[in-house]
């Protein structure tokens, strides 16, 4: 019971951080810059100071671990077959999503100002996958494995619930979860955080990618593949010969360090 409480606890430090950081920052950019409106680089200097603070507190009070000697057993294609993954996943969760009945998007200004931004890859693409991979599964999914690792599908469950909560986007949440799934699958696997931050910022990378190919964030698949509903059957097919493969030598490979 006590690690269930903890992994909650958790879950609301990594809350909390993020509301102190929004806070100060917001502060701060006031005094120096000025102005009411919340710029693009008062966003970015938000999620640096926000995942910093969250990266330095759980590592220092030694709540998380990235697991450096699964480094150790050289598993690069593991690295290499997570990222892979990754990239066969986004048009079939894309077409999943745009079948699905419409969730608001409680942050679509900030997402486009942030993807819109050079430095906004640094807090989407870089930051914010490391302080989620040590908090979400180095810390809260270690923490319930500890509880039952025995059926490791309820922690796994409860972790990527939380995963998905903490984004506080209905438009975010069902993806969420299911990459919460699947990275703590990998992290269960492997007992290392590192495969899936590879999963996770090859995902956030290709999501940078895309929008600043293709800007409007109401652009669906029918309309980059100019009305073809064919080809975007064809996109979805090609994809997932590339993501389930991908998850099958994840399987066979993944293996955590002795």
């Amino acid at each position: 019971m006590k690690n269930i409480i903890n992994a909650f606890v958790y879950a609301l430090i990594f809350v909390a951080i993020q509301a102190m950081a929004g806070i100060v920052v917001h502060f701060v950019w006031q005094q120096v810059v000025g102005g009411t409106d919340i710029t693009v680089m008062e966003l970015v200097a938000t999620i640096a100071v926000f995942s910093l603070l969250t990266i330095i507190i759980f590592l220092s009070a030694r709540w998380a671990e990235i697991s450096p000697n699964w480094l150790l057993t050289k598993q690069w294609d593991v690295m290499m077959w997570a990222v892979l993954a990754a990239l066969g996943m986004v048009i079939p969760m894309t077409w999943l999503q745009e079948n699905m009945p419409e969730l608001p998007n409680w942050i679509e200004n900030e997402q486009e100002q942030l993807l819109s931004n050079y430095w906004g890859y640094l807090a989407i693409g870089l930051l914010a996958p490391l302080a989620e991979e040590i908090v979400f599964r180095g810390a809260i999914l270690r923490t319930l494995l500890e509880w039952n690792n025995r059926q490791p599908v309820g922690p796994i469950m409860i972790s990527a619930v939380l995963f998905s909560l903490i984004h506080m986007n209905p438009a975010q949440m069902p993806y969420a979860f299911l990459a919460g799934f699947l990275l703590g699958w990998m992290y269960w696997r492997t007992g290392s955080i590192l495969p899936g931050m590879a999963y996770h910022w090859a995902n956030n990378s290709v999501a940078y990618i895309l929008f600043r190919a293709y800007p409007d964030q109401d652009m669906k698949l029918i309309d980059i593949f100019k009305g073809s509903e064919l080809h975007v059957y064809l996109a979805v097919f090609f994809s997932l010969l590339i993501c389930l493969p991908a998850l099958y030598q994840l399987h066979l490979r993944m293996r955590r360090a002795v």
